[in-house]
């Protein structure tokens, strides 16, 4: 058993019924969870536009690179390459965006967490 188990246990044991119910809702997310947690929360609409724009984004950047490839004159070159470039800037800026509203949520449940554990001691500590 590993020693983040061992403490989980110990918490588990401290806590009332429905407190322990909190404290296992609190548990890690996969993946696919915490991209629904994003889309759900305060600025879900904000995260859900973003995925819109980066999936219409991404079309936009495989047309670029088709006419990348299709044309011989340098200018048309240039046109179609910093477009295409300019549409993996924004998606990467939008991703980016996701990525920290995920990291954020994980540093929430485990604020979270921490403040179940520091309440169960100090109730622990009163009686």
């Amino acid at each position: 058993m590993e020693h983040g188990e061992k403490i989980d246990d110990l918490i588990k044991a401290a806590l009332s019924i429905e407190e322990a119910q909190f404290y296992n809702e609190l548990g890690e997310q996969n993946l696919i969870e915490k991209l629904g947690e994003v889309h759900k929360g305060k600025i879900g609409w904000l995260a859900s536009v973003m995925t819109v724009m980066v999936v219409l984004l991404f079309a936009v950047f495989v047309y670029c690179t088709v006419q990348f490839f299709n044309t011989e004159v340098t200018n048309e070159l240039i046109k179609w390459a910093s477009a295409g470039f300019l549409c993996m800037i924004a998606i990467g800026m939008m991703k980016l965006f996701i990525w920290l509203q995920m990291d954020k949520n994980d540093i929430l449940r485990e604020l979270k967490r921490l403040e179940l554990q520091v309440s169960a001691l100090a109730h622990k500590s009163d009686k």
